[in-house]
């Protein structure tokens, strides 16, 4: 984009078949492997209670007043710490690969343990049904971003997940299915009907929602940057549209508005 450079144990069925001594051991048996089974699995989640409580008083001791009023202001409400996005990287380099504590980060909906959980989650291990509720459930734009970035477009589905998001109406799975187009727009095009994209771009981009806009104006610019055949269009489309016109931009920053976005990386190129 533009800018700056459970376990689940299964149920166990015993028929009583014969009254001697070796089917009495058996059952006996298994039921103390089913009590074995039961009290590890129970140590566990005390384990995971525990990692996962540390882990948000750590996030909490972290807290930046700044930080929280900012995101506050773009829409990540109170259920949130405030730390630095610096310092949630450096959390998850100590916390590494663990994806039983990033599915109960995730589960507080706390915008700071979500941030947490997209780095240290293993994508592989979720469900396609799984990524889809996440993605669902998101209610912060950065945090669908990081969660776009670093699961989504390493989920095993995302192929299938893209195809049904991109004719979603739900406005964070929308945003995914456009994140995972502008993506393939520029690794791997091939199949991709970019008149058709443009198309779509050009009818819906200006009254869709916020959520939505900014990933469709990002498939926008990549199909202007790395398509000169259709260059001509996508800037005419950005014209026409003025979406992020007068959107605020740093100095030492790129527009996100499509024309000039696709001016100064084809400059560059």
């Amino acid at each position: 984009m533009a800018g700056c450079s459970s376990a689940r144990l299964s149920d166990l069925a015993f028929t009583h078949q014969t009254p001697d001594k070796t089917a009495a051991t058996t059952i006996e048996s298994s039921r103390v492997s089913t009590d074995i089974e039961g009290r590890g699995a129970s140590i566990n989640a005390k384990i995971s209670t525990m990692a996962l409580s540390d882990t948000l008083e750590h996030l909490k001791a972290l807290g930046d007043d700044k930080v929280r009023t900012r995101n506050s202001r773009n829409g990540a409400g109170d259920n949130q710490y405030g730390v630095k996005l610096s310092d949630i990287r450096k959390v998850a380099k100590t916390l590494k690969s663990n994806h039983q504590l990033a599915i109960e980060l995730w589960k507080t909906g706390n915008i700071d343990a979500r941030f947490l959980a997209t780095l240290v989650i293993e994508p592989e291990a979720l469900s396609a049904a799984e990524m889809d509720q996440m993605v669902r459930s998101v209610v912060f734009v950065r945090v669908a971003d990081w969660l776009n970035s670093y699961v989504v477009r390493n989920h095993p589905a995302k192929e299938t997940l893209r195809q049904a998001w991109m004719i979603s109406d739900h406005p964070m799975a929308a945003r995914a299915g456009w994140d995972l187009t502008m993506e393939r727009i520029v690794r791997s095009p091939q199949g991709l009907n970019i008149p058709a994209l443009l198309d779509r771009v050009e009818t819906e981009m200006g009254g869709v929602a916020p959520e939505i806009q900014w990933t469709m104006n990002g498939a926008l610019a990549e199909i202007g940057i790395h398509f000169p055949e259709h260059r001509k269009r996508a800037l005419a489309i950005g014209e026409k549209l003025g979406v992020f016109r007068d959107y605020p931009t740093s100095k030492g920053c790129t527009s996100p508005f499509a024309p000039i976005w696709i001016n100064e990386m084809v400059r560059r190129q």
